[in-house]
């Protein structure tokens, strides 16, 4: 190649591998860093566990829940109302009576940008109490677990989990 040509063809390769930079630009943008840890489709789990209560009688029945590792989530009662608080709601069911749903204390907990700020947080496992009065026979209350979780650096946006209360009364 002639020195004349050369700053063309320099230019032509500059011009040419451009649109490929910023197409991959673009995607990596969309896709994110590869590189980070992929946040889990669902923050906290819970797996119906068949309880048996006597029938007719109160009675208690324990749901278990358990947050990811790495994030929290606000308890029933955080410390400001700015935040989301975790509620379970439930459906009636045919033959039981429910009373208010107990849920735990939660463990104090501060992000190290503002440690001045105590927050009350639920994270590990977790359990919700719910008393209950029911008829022989097998039972499914369903309802829903709303509740915001957060990492050590930022919360995400609300979210709910289905929950499904299986037991029997006899």
């Amino acid at each position: 190649m002639t020195r004349a040509l050369a700053p063309v063809a320099a230019l032509a390769l500059l011009v040419g591998l451009a649109p490929t930079k910023i197409v991959n630009a673009q995607i990596g943008a969309q896709i994110g860093d590869l590189s980070a840890p992929a946040k889990p489709k669902s923050f906290v789990l819970y797996a119906a566990e068949p309880q048996s209560v006597p029938a007719g009688k109160h009675a208690t029945l324990e749901l278990r829940f358990h947050t990811v590792q790495n994030y929290h989530v606000n308890s029933h009662t955080p410390k400001s109302q700015l935040l989301i608080p975790t509620t379970l709601t439930l459906q009636p069911a045919n033959g039981v009576k429910t009373a208010p749903i107990e849920y735990p204390a939660g463990k104090p907990y501060s992000f190290s940008f503002d440690p001045k700020d105590i927050l009350d947080i639920y994270a590990g496992d977790f359990t919700l109490k719910l008393p209950v009065v029911a008829s022989p026979g097998d039972h499914t209350i369903e309802g829903t677990l709303k509740y915001q979780a957060c990492d050590n650096a930022s919360c995400y946006p609300p979210r709910t989990l289905p929950v499904k209360v299986v037991f029997t009364a006899k």
